[in-house]
């Protein structure tokens, strides 16, 4: 069974999340590391997939400010969501091309990691036909439930969104599943571009306080289980060493290809 690090990288912003996946992703095409797990939390912030509408964000530049949201446009797939406090992001660097090469497949399994964790608090999630993520049926006698029913709307809010990036089979970014998210944010936008529909949070589901580190563990096992990964835990001392040494190999392979190859005179 091929070995997955996992890495909790707690609370890190996004662009610097970013930018440690781009080395992971570097190092991962090389065959340098094993497939890695990050798992964290953002400060506030939306981001744009590259198939995304810019006018699903509906707060101007002025409102994030002020609410101290970050925006960023990412090369995910998707449309726009939010990150913030109390919601475990998870992105997997993974080859793909060792365990199967379907796109499909892929995020479908990542919605099964999220419906089994769900699962595991006593909440009930669900895919939907035609879109992406993980969804809950609101209470029927939830006055939400009874004013979208007497419009004649669906009543399913979302858990858990996913947006993925695949390069040579190696994967980036993710999945993002709400704990105990504030999810008056997600008001700033139209969520992954789908109208009349709300997010929701495990705590709101369950009417009671849940432990984020207990969610991140049964993300974690079922991830393993799914992919068929043997999940080892990891610090960020670790991974970072790793990427230095890597990324050290590559710099002194680097000088040694750009020196210039001196001619010997033979004297006789």
């Amino acid at each position: 069974m091929a070995t997955c690090l996992t890495i909790d990288l707690g609370l890190m912003g996004y662009a610097e999340a970013y930018a440690l996946q781009k080395r992971i992703v570097a190092a991962r095409k090389a065959d340098a590391v094993e497939d890695v797990l990050l798992l964290c939390e953002h400060p506030h912030v939306i981001t744009l997939g590259r198939n995304g509408k810019r006018e699903h964000l509906l707060a101007s530049e002025n409102v994030l400010r002020q609410k101290g949201v970050e925006f960023y446009e990412t090369r995910r797939g998707g449309d726009v969501t939010y990150h913030g406090p109390g919601q475990i992001v998870g992105y997997p660097i993974l080859n793909l091309a060792a365990i199967r090469r379907d796109v499909v497949w892929y995020v479908r399994m990542l919605e099964e990691v999220m419906i089994r964790a769900a699962g595991d608090f006593g909440a009930v999630a669900n895919r939907e036909v035609g879109k992406t993520g993980v969804w809950v049926a609101t209470r029927k006698n939830s006055p939400q439930s009874a004013q979208r029913a007497q419009n004649g709307t669906e009543t399913a809010e979302k858990l858990g969104a996913i947006g993925v990036h695949i390069s040579r089979w190696v994967t980036s970014h993710g999945f993002a599943y709400n704990v105990s998210t504030d999810l008056r944010f997600f008001d700033l936008i139209v969520p992954c571009g789908i109208a009349d529909r709300k997010a929701t949070s495990l705590e709101k589901l369950l009417g009671r306080g849940i432990d984020s580190r207990e969610v991140a563990a049964r993300l974690t096992q079922h991830f393993g289980q799914i992919f068929g990964l043997d999940m080892r835990a990891a610090s960020q001392d670790e991974l970072f060493e790793r990427l230095r040494e890597v990324e050290l190999a590559w710099s002194g392979a680097a000088t040694v290809a750009q020196q210039p190859i001196l001619a010997v005179q033979e004297r006789g």
